[in-house]
């Protein structure tokens, strides 16, 4: 069997809004948050809770941010989330209080199947719980929890869950040691 794009059919998946609420995301996102001419959390943060996210206080949003669709974000206090993150949700992307996704890190929801020779569409939510830390560079496939105050390196791959106070490297990233807070 050989792969066959001419028959890839998602219409099963529903993007929980609009074609007119997407299409106006669309340019408030290039506008707004894919530029680093708007520096503003204040405006940011309003302009996402307009759309549906759920945004805590004092969260810090970095220029060149690439959100898919804010209605599938939530978002505790404390966050940071750095330049030229892109979160790619097409369903739930959850990060918790005091959480960091560093600079150019992908929190990736979807997927295809392989295996299909339609290539048919994956969609899985994030989990990135209390203190979690997702290093420059890395990426968070769909699926994946990040247990409360793990680690996932710069430039790793987290394929599985993290578990909690770990620190994890690598592609597939792995646990190296226990993550200790003083």
């Amino acid at each position: 069997m050989k792969t066959d794009l001419s028959s890839y059919n998602n219409a099963w998946y529903n993007p929980g809004a609009s074609f007119l609420k997407r299409t106006i995301w669309f340019y408030v996102n290039a506008v707004v948050f894919k530029t680093s001419l708007i520096p503003s959390n204040g405006l940011k943060a309003i302009l996402l809770r307009m759309f549906g996210a759920k945004i805590g206080k004092g969260v810090e949003l970095k220029p060149c941010i690439n959100i898919k669709y804010p209605w599938f974000l939530e978002v505790g206090d404390f966050v940071w989330i750095g330049e030229n993150v892109w979160i790619d949700n097409l369903t739930t992307v959850t990060i918790g209080t005091n959480a960091c996704i560093s600079q150019g890190a992908m929190l990736l929801t979807g997927n295809h199947n392989y295996s299909k020779p339609t290539f048919n569409l994956m969609v899985k939510p994030i989990v990135i719980n209390e203190g979690g830390w997702i290093g420059a560079q890395s990426v968070v496939c769909p699926g994946v929890t990040v247990q409360s105050h793990a680690v996932l390196t710069a430039g790793s791959i987290a394929t599985k869950n993290l578990d909690a106070y770990s620190i994890y490297q690598g592609n597939p990233a792995v646990k190296i040691k226990d993550r200790k807070i003083d």
